[in-house]
This record gives structure tokens, C-alpha cells and sequence, in this order.
């Protein structure tokens, strides 16, 4: 790295050294390139291992960013960026791969389908603290059907409402993430079931004051029939559950605030 001194005032780039302005100074720097051609990237036999990598990595960002759809939305409730996380799982699960093929390894959460159970949306206020009663859940996967059965919630006791919202609903979500294989004739990862990848059915409860005493309910969700036609064993199927505030929007209807509630993954078969 060199400082420009004198009457030269240019900035960008001059065959192989850049120009630039450091935040916080005037000065100009100079500085050659560093690194490899992207030529030499594509195709040195001495980055193979780079390539691999890199082939790998958008395979994972690929399931996390389609993965995430399979939550039915409930992602908007997390209170980080949930996306990374599942990024991250997608490249432990190649790990886990018994034949590893570098650069090419698949993505298979049906082998390990526990790793997102129990997953929440939220760090600082995770669901069981803010909805504290004993719910649980049960998949039918054959039938793409989820059950979950909630107790009575006596809300000044069993609801912490961290923002003194004045309504709340409960949402069950079946949804649904394929298996991941790397496809040669695309050169790309590729869901083993597309039309099960990242996708979910929603159930919303209506709305409840949050001063009150909701009586113990059962929500069933289930994903249709033309989707149940597709399941395979490369299909994992999970069941999601939030609670989300609400107030009054400007038409005297209940709408949802952003950011407020959370959620999490109950089951997964």
C-alpha cells in the first residue's frame, strides 16, 4: 500500500493498482491487486478445492433461502436473520454424508429430520416464555396433516405481552423441504421434489383479546391432496406454531404489528 502525494488526484483503477479514499481521510491510496485471475479460478487444477467450496456454499444458500417458506411465513416474526442458520445446517448436513463427494455432496435433512425440531424464531424472547402452557403437536405425515392441541390460556398468567398489545391469535403451519442433489446437467443443486420444497399451509386462529380466558382448542392443518401425491422419502415435514399480536388498524379491524410475537418449530417426520 502506498499514499499518494502531490497533484495526482485520481481514483478508481490503472491497469493493476487501485485508487481509493480511505473513510476518515483524504489522502488517495495506491494499491496493487491481490489474488487470482477469475480465469484461474474457473479452471486452475489448483483451485479445484476453491470451486468445490464455492459450489457447495450456493447449493446451501439455496436450500436456506427456500427452506425458511416451509415455516409458512412465520420467518417475519424471528427476531434474527434466520436464513444463515439454515444456510449453516445445509453445509453441516453435507458433512454428514457417507460417501463424500467434494463439490457435490447433497443435502438430505430427511436422514437427520430431528435437526430442526424444536428450532425457534426467536433469541430474546423465545415462544415458551411468551406463550407458557403445554401445547404439543402431531404430524400425520402420510396425510400432510398436523394436529396441535392447546390448553386453556388464562392470559394475565399464561401470555406475556411484552408490548401491552390489545388482541393475539395462535397459527399452526404444516409445511414441507425437500432433499437437495447436485444436478449435472443444470450444474446446479436442485430440489429432489420441487413441488414440496419451501412450501406450507397456513392456519390462522381469530383474534383474542389479550386480557381474557381462551378455552383449550384443537388446530388441524393439512396440505392438499395433489401435494400429498408427491410426497417421497426425500420429504421432510414440519409443524410450526406462533402466537402474534395485533391492534386495530385504521378500519377498526385487528392487524398483526410487525415483529411482534414469535415462534417456533414443534414436530418434525
Amino acid at each position: 500500500m502506498a499514499i499518494v502525494k502531490g497533484v495526482l488526484q485520481l481514483q478508481g483503477s490503472l491497469e493493476n493498482v487501485t485508487y481509493y479514499k480511505r473513510r476518515g481521510s483524504d489522502q488517495i491510496i495506491a494499491r496493487t491487486k491481490q489474488g487470482p485471475s477469475k480465469e484461474k479460478l474457473a479452471t486452475d487444477p489448483k483451485y479445484a478445492g476453491f470451486r468445490n467450496h464455492q459450489r457447495e456454499w450456493k447449493g446451501c444458500a439455496k436450500f436456506g433461502s427456500l427452506a425458511r417458506y416451509a415455516f409458512g411465513g412465520l420467518h417475519r416474526l424471528a427476531d434474527y436473520n434466520l436464513t444463515p442458520v439454515l444456510n449453516g445446517m445445509g453445509k453441516n448436513l453435507m458433512k454428514k454424508e457417507p460417501d463424500p463427494n467434494p463439490g457435490k455432496r447433497s443435502i438430505r435433512l430427511s436422514e437427520h429430520k430431528q435437526g430442526l425440531e424444536g428450532f425457534n424464531f426467536n433469541k430474546k424472547n423465545p415462544f415458551n416464555t411468551v406463550l407458557r402452557v403445554g401445547i404439543t403437536g402431531q404430524i400425520d405425515r402420510e396425510n400432510l396433516l398436523a394436529t396441535v392441541t392447546i390448553p386453556r390460556i388464562k392470559t394475565d398468567i399464561d401470555l406475556v405481552n411484552i408490548q401491552r398489545l390489545p388482541y393475539f391469535r395462535l397459527i399452526a403451519v404444516i409445511g414441507t423441504v425437500s432433499d437437495m442433489y447436485y444436478d449435472e446437467t443444470e450444474e446446479a443443486y436442485v430440489p429432489a421434489v420441487l413441488g414440496l420444497h419451501g412450501t406450507s399451509k397456513v392456519l390462522n386462529s381469530t383474534w383474542y383479546p389479550s386480557q381474557s380466558i381462551v378455552p383449550g382448542q384443537i388446530m388441524t392443518v393439512q396440505m392438499s391432496e395433489a401435494q400429498q401425491s408427491l410426497l417421497t422419502n426425500e420429504i421432510t415435514v414440519l409443524l410450526s406454531m406462533a402466537v402474534e399480536f395485533g391492534t386495530v388498524g385504521v378500519d377498526g379491524e385487528t392487524v398483526e404489528v410487525k415483529y411482534a410475537g414469535c415462534g417456533k418449530v414443534l414436530n418434525s417426520k
